[in-house]
């Protein structure tokens, strides 16, 4: 699912492409995308876009007289910028917008379509859809501390709660777990003081620098590979591989769907979390600590 640094970087990029310019029509190609039917999609034809914002990992195109339009790419969804009136893809195609200045088409590729489009008018409407996350970017210390500790969750949950923070998703919170060198399992009411400041400094330096690395990675164009496992991050998706601070083997753990990767000699004193899948198969010969790990990595290279 596109988080911050990804939605940050779409908003950028097409609000230097459609601010100004007038919308001209729209093709919705799939029954599952608009979610609203008042006031109607037709509604926001010729209007002038005067903005474009991000509401936690939805992104948000304000026309003339408070008329929204808000998007929610969920896990597969994507956009991507074409010259005007281009054909919406059959397959993996949502929708088109068209502008003056071209058309933004959405797709998503996935059979299970969750992506969604809402027509909302006025700013109240607006703020129904915002879960409330804080944006922790402009936050104060004490601001993160209180939200982080609000209910007791693990900092895996938290981080990826949108009612606690805004705009962070399984990926980037790997990442700045791994940066702030904090376990995902351990408690928010037993982190100390100095773990919530290093927690936050680590937020904020993730999000800047993987923003940042992603507007230099796309220039003047438009975001054409928005994906949530990069060649350049630490533990996200690198399961197995070596952890880029001590060389160790990247841990994971398997819930349903999800993923988290996380390094046991940097995170967790070298204590490694049973995976829900493996684990069940191991049972009792599951590997509980670094050294175990490397034991069984070695005799498997001696086995070769």
């Amino acid at each position: 699912m596109p988080e911050l640094p990804d939605v940050t970087v779409y908003v950028e990029c097409l609000g230097r492409r459609i601010v100004g310019h007038r919308l001209t029509g729209t093709r919705i190609a799939s029954p599952f995308l608009l979610r609203t039917f008042d006031p109607p999609i037709l509604a926001a034809h010729a209007r002038p876009v005067l903005g474009v914002e991000r509401l936690g990992k939805r992104l948000v195109i304000e026309l003339e007289d408070e008329l929204f339009l808000v998007f929610h790419l969920m896990i597969a969804g994507r956009f991507r910028w074409r010259d005007a009136g281009a054909k919406v893809p059959g397959k993996v195609g949502l929708g088109a917008l068209d502008f003056d200045s071209g058309t933004l088409v959405m797709t998503e590729a996935s059979a299970r379509k969750r992506a969604s489009l809402h027509v909302l008018l006025g700013r109240s409407a607006l703020a129904g859809h915002d879960p409330g996350g804080l944006e922790v970017l402009d936050s104060s210390a004490e601001d993160f501390a209180v939200r982080l500790r609000e209910r007791n969750h693990t900092l895996k949950r938290a981080l990826t709660s949108p009612r606690l923070f805004s705009g962070i998703g399984n990926a980037y919170s790997d990442e700045i777990l791994w940066h702030a060198r904090l376990s995902p399992l351990a408690w928010t009411s037993r982190v100390t003081d100095a773990e919530v400041e290093r927690l936050r400094d680590s937020t904020i330096a993730t999000l800047s620098e993987w923003t940042d690395a992603l507007r230099a990675e796309v220039g003047n164009g438009f975001p054409e590979k928005v994906t949530a496992f990069r060649p350049g991050m630490a533990v996200h998706g690198r399961f197995g591989k070596p952890c880029p601070r001590c060389q160790d083997p990247v841990q994971r753990i398997r819930y349903v769907a999800r993923e988290t990767n996380y390094c046991a000699t940097c995170q967790t004193d070298g204590q490694v979390f049973a995976d829900r899948v493996l684990s069940q198969l191991l049972r009792n010969d599951w590997p509980r600590t670094i050294e175990a790990w490397e034991q069984i990595h070695t005799e498997a290279e001696r086995g070769r």
